[in-house]
This record gives C-alpha cells, sequence and structure tokens, in this order.
C-alpha cells in the first residue's frame, strides 16, 4: 500500500531528509518544510520505503502539492 505525502499548506521546501529508497519509520522525518520563518517537518504517516521524492529544496509548494510517496 502507497501513502501520498502531500503539503497541509503554502510553503518552501527547506530541507530534504530522506532520498528515494530510503526505509523509514512511522513518524520519521521526511522533508522540512518553511512557512512564516517557522520549520514545519513532514513526517512519514506509515513504515515502508521511499519511492519517490517529488520536490527538491526552494520550491514553493501549495496546499494538497505531492511532497513523497511511501510504500
Amino acid at each position: 500500500m502507497a501513502e501520498d505525502v502531500r503539503a497541509e499548506m503554502v510553503s518552501t521546501v527547506f530541507q530534504i531528509v530522506v532520498s528515494e529508497g530510503d526505509s523509514v519509520a512511522f513518524g520519521d522525518t521526511l522533508v522540512i518544510l518553511e512557512s512564516m520563518k517557522m520549520e514545519i517537518p513532514v513526517l512519514a504517516e506509515i513504515a515502508g520505503t521511499v519511492t519517490k521524492i517529488d520536490v527538491e529544496v526552494g520550491d514553493v509548494i501549495q496546499q494538497g502539492d505531492l511532497i513523497a510517496v511511501v510504500s
């Protein structure tokens, strides 16, 4: 089962913590977003393997944009 990780708000990608192919546990940080000078970690909601990273550092993303896929 794959889990799409999507942005919850308009923000800028500050840091990408994982790479495609990495194994993650529930609650692991995937990327860190920045919005209104606050850093917001985006966490894995399932354990699995990161099969896709769909953002790059510096990207401005909108609410609902795909960030990553974990399966």
